[in-house]
C-alpha cells in the first residue's frame, strides 16, 4: 500500500515536470526567442504583493507574462513592518527594479482574514494573525455593523487591503522614492474568487499625503 501511495504521488509530482516542458514547447513555438529575452534583465512596471492563496496567481488573473510583474506573496497579502522578507522584495523592486506601481491584492473569501476575526488558536501562524486583529479592532464597529458574516468578511478584507497600502506608505523605502523619483503609486485590490474580476477599492499616488507622525525627514 505504501508503495502505491508513493507512485501515484511522484506520478502526481512527474506530471508537473512534463507539463512543463510541454509549455516550454509551445513558447518557443510561438515565438523563437522568447526564453532568450527573459533570460537577460527582468524591467517589470509592478510589484504585486498578493496571498499565498493558490487560487490568485498574479500573472493568470491579469493576463500577463512572464517578467511583466515582480511578485511577493503572504499569508492575507500582508505588509508588515518586521517581515524581512517581503521589505527585501520591496527594496529591491523600488531601488532596483525601479517598479512605477505597487499592487497589494487580497481576494474574497480569504481564509486567513477570517481566521483572524475569530477567537480560535490556529499554533504558529497565530503571530502572523495578529497584524489582522489589530486591523479588525481599530475597525471593528464598521465591521460588526453589517448583517451578514460574508459582508463582514468582505468588508475586512477590503479595509486590511487599504491598511497594508497605507504600510507601504509608512516604509522609508516608498518615501524615498516619491521624494525622488515621484513613484511608485501605490493600489489596493481585491480579487473576486467568485466572478474573477479584480475590484480595485483603494489609490495612493506617489506623494499623497499621510500622516506626518510617518513620515522621515533625512530620506
Amino acid at each position: 500500500m505504501f508503495n502505491n501511495y508513493t507512485r501515484v504521488k511522484m506520478n502526481e509530482y512527474e506530471k508537473l515536470l512534463i507539463d512543463n516542458r510541454e509549455w516550454a514547447n509551445r513558447q518557443v513555438a510561438k515565438d523563437c526567442d522568447f526564453f532568450t529575452r527573459l533570460a537577460g534583465i527582468q524591467t517589470p512596471e509592478f510589484l504585486w504583493i498578493g496571498c499565498s492563496d493558490s487560487r490568485v496567481p498574479a500573472d493568470r488573473i491579469t493576463a500577463t507574462q512572464p517578467g511583466e510583474i515582480f511578485v511577493h506573496r503572504n499569508i492575507a497579502n500582508m505588509v508588515v513592518h518586521t517581515d524581512l522578507n517581503m521589505l527585501s522584495v520591496l527594496q529591491y523592486a523600488v531601488e532596483v527594479l525601479k517598479v512605477k506601481h505597487i499592487i497589494v491584492c487580497g481576494h474574497y473569501g480569504c481564509g486567513g482574514v477570517n481566521a483572524a476575526m475569530t477567537q480560535h488558536s490556529f499554533g504558529i501562524i497565530n503571530k502572523w494573525l495578529r497584524n489582522i486583529k489589530d486591523v479588525y479592532r481599530l475597525h471593528k464597529d464598521e465591521v460588526d455593523s453589517l448583517p451578514t458574516e460574508e459582508e463582514r468578511l468582505d468588508k475586512m478584507i477590503e479595509i486590511n487591503v487599504k491598511e497594508q497600502v497605507m504600510n507601504l506608505a509608512k516604509t522609508s523605502i516608498v518615501q524615498s522614492a516619491w521624494k525622488h523619483d515621484n513613484r511608485p503609486d501605490l493600489h489596493g485590490w481585491v480579487y473576486g474568487l467568485k466572478n474573477g474580476i479584480i475590484n480595485p477599492v483603494f489609490e495612493l499616488p506617489a506623494n499623497s499625503p499621510i500622516d506626518p507622525f510617518y513620515l522621515y525627514d533625512n530620506l
